[in-house]
């Protein structure tokens, strides 16, 4: 089968085309750019545990040895201290999300796929036509290797003013400038060293409504001020006055400092209409635009890559279903859809002044409890998404049982133990595109592996998960939050829990498994004709394509 064709090299297309390969799935990335980006320390990302442990899991060193891990967060308003939270590790702990640049978040997806040996990037070569038949997609470039590139699928995740979008004739409604930042990369000792900072109406002439400090590594932070809507330009001697009065505000004096970089953010709040046109989609900026009051969006962006190479590998090699297929849309968009929804009611409330204070509960305290709890991933704001209401979900049973993760939602990240004896993290298992089952076996820890894998229930469930018709991982955790002895969690290659058991269940597991694949294979996408040009493979696949 021809490889899937990924439109944009920026996180999410080369997320994306990683995650494929891990897989086995080969793709073609085409870069309109020359295959570098340039280094600026203003422009940073922040990962989420689950989004950093994705890219991690793909082979980037950067977020292991250059992403900034927080030792807690502080929000304060006017002078004082509102609200600390500690990051830590473990089951009962907040964990800390990854700060880093996000050139350097670029350049260590381009150094993995380097390494995975599926992954082709053609540079300067500007996407202009895209035309789809009954097998696969036809993409013509521009540019010195301009060219035609045959593909399984296409995926256009080539940012804001996406071409794929735009050949595909999708609407991307939504709301311009919904906020706007003033940005500084800065070196210097601020007082609370490893620590977010959330200031909300800084007492000092030029702070304005809300000022955030985000550690990087070496000492140095992003700083980003809320501008005024239909603020002024920002010049240069404003923004080092900001600089500092807001150094004098939390160091009581102006302390030595070194200017990185600086810049301006605006904030839009765009949703495409439709993720999906028979074998084309969307994902990243090219589907959804978001990001304030706390939201990230390359975050939504890489979740959109880990939910879809799933699936679009089970449909390369397999021949998924539509509706596994479709799912991709269902979930995802109605996940962003939310996220931008909670936005866009709390934005008045955030940024309407005195006349809806009576809004939130608390007026000030409760604002800023709603601000922080997006800063920390939690809530409407911040939270990861669950899937409830996905098609993938099985129906109810009465053998399901309820524990502390809700069925659709991320798996809690727990060590576990493979049957050969190897010990991880449920999280370090996934990205194979193979389901994860895992029985709650308290004890098995201390146990010899011969003993625990012959006793008690796990020859019927090793006998249950090498009957279902998908891959799966059959694993061992010694407890799972909310679950009890002996309960069998069902988990996506993407980490969500598709549902948990109370004990072995086999005829439900394949039902729960059969629904999470979207009903079972059905002959591959897109057999249906719809209007694209039937070119077939041979006179449109370039000779350098060939697997």
């Amino acid at each position: 089968m021809d490889p899937v064709i990924v439109v944009g090299a920026g996180p999410v297309g080369l997320a994306l085309a990683l995650s494929l390969a891990a897989q086995g799935v080969p793709s073609v990335v085409l870069d309109e750019g020359p295959g570098n980006e340039e280094p600026r320390a203003v422009r940073t990302v922040v990962l989420r545990p689950e989004t950093a442990s994705f890219v991690a899991r793909l082979g980037c060193r950067a977020v292991r040895e250059e992403g900034a891990r927080w030792a807690g967060l502080r929000s304060m308003r006017r002078g004082r201290l509102v609200r600390e939270v500690a990051f830590g590790e473990g089951p009962a702990a907040q964990p800390s999300p990854v700060h880093l640049a996000q050139h350097a978040l670029t350049r260590g997806l381009r150094e993995a796929l380097a390494a995975s040996g599926l992954v082709r990037i053609v540079t300067d070569s500007r996407l202009d036509g895209l035309e789809q038949d009954a097998t696969g997609v036809s993409a013509h470039t521009s540019g010195p290797g301009g060219s035609w590139w045959r593909g399984s699928f296409a995926v256009g995740c080539d940012g804001a003013r996406s071409t794929v979008r735009k050949l595909l004739d999708i609407r991307f409604t939504g709301r311009t400038a919904v906020e706007r930042q003033a940005v500084v990369a800065l070196r210097a000792e601020l007082p609370w060293p490893g620590h977010e900072v959330l200031h909300r109406l800084p007492p000092w002439r030029a702070g304005g409504d809300e000022v955030t400090a985000r550690p990087l590594g070496d000492g140095a932070w992003r700083v980003d001020w809320l501008l005024p809507p239909r603020a002024e330009l920002v010049t240069p001697d404003a923004l080092l006055g900001r600089v500092r009065d807001t150094l004098a505000g939390w160091c009581g004096e102006v302390v030595p400092y070194e200017l990185l970089d600086t810049g301006v953010h605006t904030v839009h709040h765009r949703l495409a209409r439709r993720w999906r046109v028979r074998r084309a989609f969307l994902a990243g900026d090219a589907a959804h635009l978001l990001g304030a009051l706390g939201t990230q969006a390359l975050d939504e962006g890489l979740r959109d890559a880990q939910n879809l190479a799933w699936k679009l590998a089970a449909a390369w090699h397999h021949g998924a279903s539509e509706v596994l297929l479709d799912s991709y849309q269902e979930e995802r968009r109605s996940a962003v859809a939310a996220r931008l929804r909670a936005a866009d009611q709390s934005l008045p409330i955030l940024r309407g002044g005195a006349g809806v204070r009576g809004w939130v509960p608390g007026s000030g305290r409760g604002h800023d409890a709603l601000v922080t709890d997006g800063h920390l991933g939690r809530g409407p704001l911040g939270a990861a998404p669950a899937y409830a209401r996905s098609p993938l979900a099985p129906e109810p049973a009465a053998s399901h049982l309820t524990v502390g993760t809700e069925p659709g939602a991320p798996a809690a990240d727990v060590p576990v133990t493979a049957p050969d004896g190897s010990a991880a993290t449920l999280w370090g298992r996934l990205g194979t595109g193979r389901l994860l089952v895992v029985l709650v076996a308290p004890g098995t820890a201390v146990w010899d592996r011969r003993h625990w894998l012959t006793a008690g229930v796990m020859p019927a469930l090793d006998e249950a998960v090498s009957g279902l018709a998908q891959d799966a991982e059959l694993l061992v955790a010694e407890d799972y939050p909310g679950a009890p002895a002996h309960a069998v969690l069902l988990v996506r290659p993407d980490g969500h829990l598709v549902a948990a058991f109370n004990g072995v269940h086999p005829a439900d597991l394949r039902a729960a498994a059969d629904a999470c694949g979207g009903g079972g294979g059905a002959g591959g996408a897109g057999a249906e004709d719809d209007g694209g040009r039937p070119e077939t493979a041979e006179r449109l696949r370039p000779t350098e394509v060939g697997r």
